[in-house]
């Protein structure tokens, strides 16, 4: 009996060591303005690497704690993270979801709590608890795509007709809708009047979409789009790309098979996000075009928007009503995008310090 009672007390220590622990683990930073748990999608695109460091040293810098957590682009990874967050105790989660409409139950959570959430650069679905969302012009962005073709193609002087293939981004993303959008409503002109033509005639988002940005897939599904549709000897004028990793990804398809050469050019093609493959890719006269979204201005305007919500001041908005994700419109700021190409890359992004000479090397 003696050792019996030995091995409960014993048990019940330990319960009360592990829940000393776990208190201590889910208590708030202490001498901070305030704790903010960021969730990002992943680590394997370098936007997002940069998205997150800025996020930190902005609000680090403004004296608050900070929670960074990749969940390399799966799902239940970035619930769970999200779930830590919640049983730390922040105060406001900044989330950039990998797939926006998986994340309404989680969501229930950091309202039961108070907590604020903050969508950043990609609109979260189907919750009433987003309380903002931060983010770029996002129709713009395909608008800046399809006036860079029509200017390079001289859509409106030349005669015609131009061969074209659009590209889409990940179907889980709402972002992308609104790239599509913008770049097919400003070509849609020119398609009507036959002025360019997609000769594999996929011209709806759920066709041209590529889930989780991926520039393998793009490659893919331009190898097909050539070998089905283009083997006769008509050439691609033009392609519509949503994101450099997809742009880089139908570059290498076209020079498989001779696009690239004094008697075969690579014909324009667009990008988004400047990454610094794709801004290479540029310089050597490959890729065409790319849409600059400067991070380090959607950190600042994030880490105000959060310390507004800290404080209980009002929080800046410049739109209150594009952005509809099915259960409310989600108060949003959006900050302007940047065309770049050859001529302005280097004003643009190595004279503002975003990427260095070597960088680009």
């Amino acid at each position: 009996m003696r050792k019996l009672r030995l091995v409960a007390i014993m048990l019940v220590s330990a319960l009360i060591l592990v829940a000393c622990g776990s208190g201590k683990e889910t208590e708030k930073p202490a001498d901070t303005k305030g704790y903010v748990g960021i969730a990002m999608p992943t680590q394997s695109a370098e936007r997002w690497i940069a998205d997150g460091a800025n996020m930190v040293k902005v609000l680090e810098d403004l004296g608050y704690e900070t929670d960074l957590q990749y969940a390399e682009d799966v799902v239940q990874n970035q619930i769970s993270q999200i779930e830590n967050m919640i049983t730390k105790g922040v105060d406001v989660l900044v989330i950039a979801s990998i797939d926006g409409s998986a994340l309404t139950d989680v969501l229930d959570k950091a309202n039961a709590e108070g907590i604020k959430v903050i969508a950043y650069d990609r609109l979260i679905m189907d919750s009433a608890h987003i309380d903002y969302y931060s983010t770029f012009d996002n129709y713009s962005v395909g608008v800046l795509e399809a006036n860079y073709i029509i200017k390079k193609l001289d859509l409106d002087n030349a005669a015609g007709p131009f061969n074209i293939e659009f590209f889409g981004g990940s179907p889980d993303d709402n972002n992308a809708l609104f790239f599509w959008d913008g770049a097919f409503d400003t070509l849609k002109p020119y398609l009507d009047e036959g002025k360019l033509v997609i000769k594999s005639g996929q011209n709806t988002f759920e066709q041209g979409a590529t889930l989780r940005w991926d520039g393998a897939a793009a490659q893919q599904r331009m190898d097909n789009i050539l070998s089905a549709h283009y083997s006769s000897g008509d050439d691609v004028h033009a392609i519509l790309s949503p994101y450099d990793p997809i742009s880089l990804g139908v570059i290498e398809s076209l020079k498989n098979i001779g696009y690239g050469t004094a008697e075969k050019p690579l014909p324009v093609v667009t990008g988004q996000d400047a990454v610094a493959a794709g801004v290479k890719s540029i310089i050597a006269g490959e890729q065409s075009q790319t849409v600059f979204k400067d991070t380090r201005e959607l950190a600042k305007k994030t880490a105000e928007m959060v310390q507004s919500l800290v404080e209980g001041t009002d929080v800046d908005v410049n739109d209150t009503e594009t952005y509809n994700n099915n259960v409310k419109v989600v108060p949003s700021y959006l900050l302007v995008p940047i065309s770049v190409d050859i001529d302005n890359y280097y004003e643009v992004l190595v004279d503002s310090g975003y990427f260095t000479e070597d960088d680009l090397k």
